[in-house]
């Protein structure tokens, strides 16, 4: 029987991911996805995405029928398995004849045939898994969280079991330390992430483009924290007119929060050191209204990405410059920044059910260069912040060492610079009160707030006593 698009195009994403080729979210943006029928790119969506979210699950149950660890298999043979496993566990709708019947066919094209009986035998055994059903964290039976706890790393639970010590205050009735957040965090890596919108210009009726979105189907809420958040709760966005005018891009709220910290004022020069796509530069600049702003990333083709992006989102009076450069190393700009923008590149934990491959390749010892280079991107971003100005150093990671282990060894080394207080920022943004923790970092966490776990200090620049008349002696 012919392999149908929607799988044989899952386990060509599944390979490439899995050989460290891609990320599958930019994956399935590409033409051999979209030229699938929507029925067909929804599964092969969903698959890819579920395999990825619970490959360590998926592992141990392909090793509990066969007697063999996943890692003595071959590669192609590993792969279909996790897909044709992930598909009986979690899709109910899915008949398993077909799963099976496809698998055996797809690995015969891979040129495996010896090991079709194989795959016919072990996918003949396996049974659907009353965890795919259990869409609750409350539901979770004992069994349901061994299979939770599978899908993350060892290493990395038991760095989640130690965060009660710094995380935020947890709403009432939820434990805030322990086991707990590490299972809770585990278990929102396997979900689907809300779709966010943010309203891109200032001046929309937000109201009114909700009742545009609902009548083509797209159906929405307004964002917990950020004013200009729309929660998609139903209908595809990507066909929206919204989406195609510009009037509104997906980004996540934690991602906005970030932005917002940074309050541009007007006509003011912005730097944002590592830009691409360009998605925040947007949000900046639609802050700046006019003024200059610098973009800038390691990558050329990312670069080339975010030229062809940003212009629909940037003001005709901000001046934009793109600009090519390692952030790591000395910076090239003869004058200071009243606002700096460090969207650090970092381990990416705290967007786990976005990115789940990350929990494959992501090391405990990958941390400690990370944060060597963040610390050296903010060092030499703060040598450009002008006097008074502020920073806001971010990532999308929830370890110590990315975030507040980067900020306050550089803060212990210049005392000319100072961390912004959760007082000041309960002051200038009460809605945020609950993100922010008693140093005064902002912190989400995907298990307690639906969205992606971020971390943000914003630092200031002290003024010369000249420059700042409160500043002086006597």
């Amino acid at each position: 029987m012919p392999i149908s698009a929607a799988r044989s195009t899952a386990y060509r994403i599944l390979r490439r991911v899995e050989a460290g080729r891609g990320f599958a979210v930019d994956l399935l943006q590409t033409p051999e996805v979209s030229v699938l029928k929507d029925a067909d790119r929804r599964l092969a969506t969903e698959i890819v995405m579920g395999v990825l979210r619970w490959r360590g699950e998926l592992d141990f149950r392909i090793a509990e029928v066969s007697g063999k660890p996943v890692e003595r298999l071959d590669p192609e043979v590993a792969t279909i398995l996790r897909l044709g496993v992930y598909q009986i566990q979690f899709l109910a709708k899915v008949p398993k004849p077909a799963v099976v019947n496809e698998a055996v066919e797809m690995t015969k094209t891979a040129r495996k045939r010896s090991a079709a009986g194989f795959v016919n035998a072990l996918l003949r055994k396996v049974t659907p898994s009353a965890t795919g059903t259990q869409l609750r964290f409350e539901d979770l039976d004992e069994a349901g969280q061994a299979s939770v706890r599978r899908t993350v790393p060892d290493w990395l639970l038991e760095r989640w079991a130690a965060l009660s010590p710094r995380v935020i205050p947890a709403p009432a009735g939820i434990h805030a330390g322990g086991d707990d957040v590490a299972l809770r965090l585990a278990w929102a890596s396997t979900q689907v992430p809300p779709t966010v919108l943010r309203v891109v210009n200032l001046g929309e009726d937000i109201a009114g483009l909700r009742d545009e979105l609902a009548s083509g189907g797209v159906k929405t809420q307004p964002g917990k924290f950020s004013p200009r958040a729309l929660v998609v709760t139903s209908g595809n966005v990507q066909a929206s007119q919204a989406l195609r005018q510009g009037r509104v891009v997906i980004q996540d709220e934690a991602s906005q929060l970030v932005v917002d910290l940074l309050m541009a004022q007007e006509g003011q020069r912005v730097l944002d050191l590592c830009a691409a796509p360009g998605v925040k530069a947007g949000q900046i600049a639609q802050r700046l209204g006019r003024g200059i702003l610098v973009t800038c990333d390691r990558s050329a083709s990312r670069l080339r990405t975010m030229a062809s992006l940003l212009p629909q989102w940037v003001p005709k009076q901000v001046k934009r410059l793109a600009v090519r450069l390692d952030a790591t190393q000395a910076l090239p700009f003869g004058c200071p920044f009243e606002r700096i923008l460090l969207d650090a590149p970092c381990s990416g934990t705290g967007t786990l059910a976005r990115n789940p491959e990350i929990k494959g390749r992501l090391r405990e010892a990958d941390l400690e260069r990370l944060a060597e280079a963040q610390a050296k991107m903010l060092k030499g971003a703060l040598e450009n912040l002008d006097q008074g100005g502020r920073l806001v150093y971010a990532t999308c990671s929830l370890e110590c060492e990315e975030n507040e282990g980067v900020v306050e060894r550089v803060l212990a080394e210049s005392p000319q610079y100072r961390l912004v207080s959760r007082t000041e920022h309960e002051s200038a943004h009460p809605t945020l009160s609950p993100l922010f923790d008693p140093k005064g970092y902002l912190r989400t966490r995907p298990d307690l707030h639906n969205m992606d776990g971020f971390f943000a200090a914003v630092i200031e620049r002290k003024m010369h006593p000249e420059r700042d008349p409160s500043l002086r002696s006597g």
